[in-house]
């Protein structure tokens, strides 16, 4: 199989005028040359942070405090999921990943809610579609080793030692969130040593340090923050120390799509496009431990091919500023999850 236009290859995303090469299922060859085709190719996107199982529940709750949307138990979100039958959450989170594959999402982290049960009912979402469904259980080490790691909520509500010594024993991956609503929370995670933290919306001085000496990488999700109230985080800063990938948060308060949130951040942050084009794709997929994220020959092929002449993309002089501050789902052509 092979793709043809302007490819934007390996981690610089340097776009290039040519054809690309998969065979089975890898990408074996990115060849420079002259083609008619005005496609742009660029990796399919990791959206590194979804809530999917609210799905049930999008726009509800408005006007409420972080705290009254998802607090557990008696959160909004929660109430609701307690509501809801198995069938009513399956099929709410099935049509939230037909949409984020419909637009170029390979793989999204979820923070699972539900344990074991909760595991088992994003898989049977995800079974017929082609992106990668993560779970990041909660609840117990047993819905860790169901999953795909574990996913916990902050320092504030446990202590997480358990969670983190089988996590590292299984060799799978725990997420924290942290410096959400306050800092209280930050410097508890950071002495898990976790693979990553979600939101850093209020890191202190000697957070920052801290983040700079560990380089543990952060999650940042800045609609979800805005719409929930607690600020945004200070994007360049937590850039210049550590790894930073996004994520989409809650689907009951945004849409899962990473075109959205690419273009939020860079209307609101000083990143530059290529930066948060990397947040978007292989940062995230290296949180994970995925082999794709990149165009380079021996990748796992995970393509999405945007029309570089749709009415929305014609004439944009700068690809990969295209991509990220002004291309959506409509552009989409087609996504190779080969």
């Amino acid at each position: 199989m092979e793709r043809t236009g302007t490819i934007l290859r390996g981690r610089e995303f340097d776009p290039i005028e040519g054809r690309i090469v998969v065979d089975d299922g890898r990408i074996e060859a990115i060849e420079e040359t002259s083609v008619e085709s005005d496609d742009i190719i660029l990796p399919a996107f990791v959206n590194a942070h979804t809530h999917i199982g609210d799905s049930i529940a999008k726009e509800a709750g408005g006007g409420l405090s972080l705290k009254e949307l998802v607090a557990p138990p008696d959160g909004l979100k929660h109430r609701l999921l307690e509501q809801a039958s198995r069938d009513e959450l399956v099929s709410a989170m099935e049509r939230s990943l037909s949409f984020m594959q419909q637009a170029g999402t390979a793989a999204c982290l979820d923070f699972r809610e539900g344990d074991v049960a909760g595991v088992r009912m994003l898989a049977d979402a995800a079974e017929g579609y082609e992106l990668d469904a993560l779970s990041f259980a909660r609840g117990s080490i047993d819905a860790m080793h169901a999953g795909d790691g574990f996913g916990a909520s902050g320092a504030n509500d446990a202590s997480f030692d358990r969670e983190r010594t089988a996590t590292r024993e299984a060799g799978k991956p725990f997420g924290i969130h942290a410096g959400e609503v306050d800092e209280s929370d930050i410097n508890p995670a950071l002495d898990l040593e976790p693979d990553f933290l979600v939101h850093m919306v209020h890191p202190k001085p000697l957070h920052l340090d801290r983040l700079a000496d560990s380089e543990i990488p952060v999650v940042v999700c800045p609609r979800s923050n805005l719409v929930t109230d607690v600020g945004l985080s200070p994007y360049d800063e937590l850039n210049e120390r550590t790894t930073l990938a996004l994520g989409t948060d809650n689907v009951m308060l945004n849409s899962p799509s990473m075109f959205r949130e690419m273009e939020f951040l860079a209307k609101l942050s000083e990143l530059p496009a290529d930066e948060i084009l990397r947040m978007a794709t292989v940062n995230g997929a290296e949180i994970a431990g995925l082999e794709y994220g990149l165009l380079e020959p021996g990748r796992e092929a995970r393509l999405l091919v945007l029309d570089g002449d749709s009415d929305n993309l014609a004439g944009a002089r700068d690809p990969v500023r295209a991509v990220v501050r002004r291309a959506g789902v409509d552009d989409v052509r087609e996504g190779v999850f080969a």
